[in-house]
C-alpha cells in the first residue's frame, strides 16, 4: 500500500482525522517530529475515534531517520508551488506521498531533498492557498488507491 509522511504536522485534528483516513485504506501513516502536539491530546483522539488501533503510525524524529526507515523508491512532495498534477503520477504501491506542517506547507530545503521524486500539487481555484491538510492527504492517497482498483476495498 501506500506510505503517507507528514513532515512536522501542527494541528491534532488533522492528524487524527489522517489517523482514521489511514486506517479505512491500509496505508501507513508516518510522522516526523517536531509535532506541534502531543500524540495523547483529546482533539487527536477524538478526531481519530476509535480508528488507532486499526491504523498504522510510525512517529520519526527526524526526516533522515524516516528516508532509513522507509528507504523509499518514489518520494511525491505535495505543494502549492508545484506545476505538475498529483493526477498526472502513476502511483505505485510503496509510494511515498509527503506533506508539510500547517500552515507553512514543505520548505524549500525539504522540497530540494534527493529522496524527493517529484513536486506535484492538487489543483485548485486560484487565489486559494491550500487545502485543509487532512482533506489534502485523503485526496492523494484515494487517488492512488483508485488507481490499483482500491485493491482489498469493501
Amino acid at each position: 500500500m501506500f506510505r503517507l509522511l507528514f513532515f512536522s504536522p501542527r494541528i491534532a485534528p488533522n492528524t487524527g482525522n489522517a489517523i482514521r483516513m489511514v486506517a479505512a485504506t491500509g496505508c501507513e501513516l508516518h510522522l516526523v517530529e517536531p509535532l506541534g502536539f502531543d500524540l495523547s491530546e483529546p482533539k487527536l483522539r477524538r478526531a481519530g475515534l476509535d480508528y488507532h488501533d486499526l491504523a498504522s503510525v510510525t512517529v520519526h524524529p527526524d526526516l533522515p531517520a524516516a528516508w532509513q526507515a522507509l528507504m523509499p523508491q518514489r518520494v511525491y512532495a505535495f505543494t502549492a508551488h508545484a506545476t505538475r498534477s498529483f493526477a498526472d503520477i502513476a502511483y505505485q504501491p510503496g509510494d511515498v506521498l509527503m506533506f508539510g506542517p500547517e500552515p507553512t506547507g514543505l520548505d524549500a530545503e525539504t522540497l530540494a531533498d534527493p529522496h524527493v521524486t517529484a513536486q506535484v500539487r492538487i489543483p485548485m481555484l486560484a487565489g486559494r492557498r491550500s487545502l485543509n491538510l487532512s482533506n489534502a492527504a485523503a485526496v492523494a492517497v484515494y487517488e492512488a488507491w483508485r488507481q490499483h482498483g482500491f485493491s482489498g476495498a469493501v
